[in-house]
């Protein structure tokens, strides 16, 4: 199956696939960032983690995060539960205008996000998709709640495919996988790869912080290829400041 889709227009966009102000968030990310002021990887009861939506927004608000990304296995569910959560908030507040300048002030901004299999030169890893549109036919066989398969399932369909659908394409965690990192990230950098997943706690520490030997690795690697850096605590437990 070939193809070749054309990445689709950002102009009069909602918020959650603002690809222009995310790619201007993650050229500021740095070992700090996460967790206390951004979070792009995280799992809701959508797909294999224990929080809710709700549980999510929640601790966001409560850690000051800025921005962040729900990002469940093959499913926008957990995304979808939390934007109509910030929806409903936003409304509650608009009814007293000074808790409404508060918490404009506070809620954070959340970011269309996913997580997808797929096959990297023989490989299996996973690309984390951000900012795209949930209803463009490209992402349609990402969002099924299972792995894709066939030519969907090969790492060159899947960039392409979020990328069609308005958003960025992320290899997350790099140094996790049977192949090494600098294997694998020119190779997802040739395939036009937006980012990597830089800042990322390989042995789950508490608290939680990016591994140094691994960050520095790989952020030689990102600025080798151009590629814009970004940084999440792969939550699957209850807390979104540890991975477990």
């Amino acid at each position: 199956m070939a193809v070749k889709l054309a990445r689709a227009s950002v102009s009069k966009k909602p918020a959650a696939q603002d690809v222009s102000g995310l790619q201007a968030v993650f050229k500021t990310i740095n070992a700090s960032s996460c967790p206390k002021s951004y979070n792009f990887h995280m799992h809701t009861t959508f797909s294999d983690g224990q929080l809710k939506p709700e549980e999510v927004v929640e601790q966001a608000i409560a850690i000051g995060l800025k921005g962040l990304a729900i990002t469940d296995h093959h499913s926008i569910g957990g995304y979808q539960a939390a934007q109509r959560w910030l929806e409903s908030r936003q409304v509650f507040d608009r009814q007293d205008e000074t808790t409404a300048v508060r918490n404009s002030q506070s809620l954070p901004l959340l970011w269309t996000g996913v997580e997808i299999n797929a096959d990297l030169l023989g490989c299996e890893v996973h690309i984390l998709g951000y900012a795209f549109d949930p209803e463009h036919p490209a992402m349609q066989p990402y969002l099924q709640h299972k792995a894709p398969a066939g030519d969907y399932y090969k790492a060159s369909t899947v960039i392409t495919s979020i990328q069609a659908a308005g958003g960025l394409a992320v290899l997350a965690h790099p140094a996790r996988y049977r192949i090494a990192a600098e294997q694998l990230i020119p190779a997802a950098a040739e395939l036009g790869i937006d980012g990597v997943e830089t800042y990322y706690a390989y042995g789950n520490p508490n608290p939680w912080y990016p591994s140094p030997k691994q960050t520095e690795e790989i952020e030689a690697l990102s600025a080798a290829w151009g590629l814009l850096n970004t940084c999440g605590t792969d939550t699957h437990g209850c807390s979104l400041l540890q991975r477990l």
